[in-house]
């Protein structure tokens, strides 16, 4: 007489899919083997198991998540896989940086070979921005590198890619966090609102545009951190911050002090498409937590921008909003730290505790 697993396996239609080696059933579900632990997609040519130990989960995921690994074969697949969406993805990024205008989705997604929701979400997997908002950023960073003094507003935004010049001006205080003339003349009739302060990592400086906070600054001069913040926009107005101000400060502050409290406070970033995903992966690092530079590369989909993830965090100008103290060497040991690394040290101590 039959186990009634193995009668349970045999009257699921997914086992003679297993069985006959059906490609079209790997994106369906994949079986897993009870005495070897590991999962294979349908179509795998290893050797079949017997049908009382297998076990059927719909998705990779599920299965890992019940205990079971990827047989070698299937682990040798998925990095094949992920080596193709970069390839594809990258192009796709090519495409849009020379295209003249934004090409839509569903070309992309042609280009690619891929319906347009798929290609929507290995884009966003990939580079951890979807297609339009890369687009965006691309956009953005041509414009600020372009719009110097002297530069023809008009020439520049065309150049970028925009089709009109109400569609610029009314995307402006995104791409730049102020009208575009003024951004020119070096923040010129910019309000930014600071406030200079001391803490137990010393001193710092919170500052924020008409979009959100824009820099926050540790150090041990005062007056450096704002030149710093001079140097950045040397003809904005610069406000010293009133008692509403004073409330935001008292958030920095208080994330500083005490990690748990956390930190949730609209941000004024600027920085090229690779910086701003560099940033985001850092976003997600949960305190307390800490990932490697080579790690960060990797959720980005860049694992050999090691170094340019290493100069992403570097040019971050968000202290503790933007956690690039949690960003480590491989080896676990501290590396660089924009603002010193006995402070990082510090930031890392008082999450751990949290």
């Amino acid at each position: 007489m039959k186990a009634p697993a193995k009668i349970a396996t045999e009257l699921d239609p997914r086992w003679a899919a297993v069985q006959a080696r059906d490609p079209a059933a790997d994106r369906q579900f994949v079986y897993a083997v009870k005495t070897t632990g590991v999962y294979c997609r349908p179509s795998s040519p290893t050797r079949l198991p017997r049908p009382e130990n297998v076990e059927f989960f719909d998705s990779a995921a599920q299965a890992e998540a019940a205990g079971y690994r990827p047989s070698r074969r299937s682990a040798a697949d998925k990095t094949c896989v992920a080596a193709q969406h970069a390839a594809l993805v990258s192009a796709a990024c090519r495409k849009i940086e020379d295209a003249e205008d934004e090409p839509g989705l569903e070309a992309l997604a042609e280009s690619a070979g891929m319906s347009p929701s798929h290609f929507h979400r290995v884009f966003k997997a990939v580079t951890g921005l979807t297609p339009k908002a890369y687009a965006r950023a691309r956009r953005a960073r041509k414009v600020r590198d372009q719009l110097g003094p002297g530069a023809s507003v008009t020439h520049v935004l065309y150049d970028a890619g925009f089709n009109s010049n109400s569609r610029f001006y009314a995307d402006s205080a995104q791409v730049l966090g102020m009208k575009p003339a003024d951004y020119r003349a070096g923040g010129t009739n910019n309000d930014i609102r600071f406030a200079l302060g001391e803490c137990s990592l010393g001193s710092f400086l919170v500052a924020q545009s008409g979009i959100g906070v824009c820099a926050i600054l540790l150090g041990d001069d005062p007056e450096a951190l704002l030149r710093d913040l001079q140097d950045k926009f040397p003809r904005a107005h610069l406000i010293g911050g009133d008692s509403d101000f004073e409330q935001l400060v008292a958030k920095v502050i208080g994330f500083i002090e005490a990690p748990k409290l956390g930190l949730d406070l609209p941000l004024d970033v600027r920085g090229t498409a690779f910086q701003e995903r560099v940033w985001q992966a850092l976003r997600e690092i949960p305190a307390g937590s800490t990932a490697s530079y080579a790690e960060i590369a990797e959720r980005i989909g860049s694992p050999r921008a090691v170094r340019a993830v290493a100069q992403a965090c570097a040019a971050n100008s968000l202290a503790v909003a933007i956690p690039c103290h949690r960003v480590v060497r491989s080896d676990g040991n501290l590396s660089g730290y924009r603002w010193g690394v006995e402070r990082k040290r510090r930031l890392l101590e008082r999450e751990a505790e949290a």
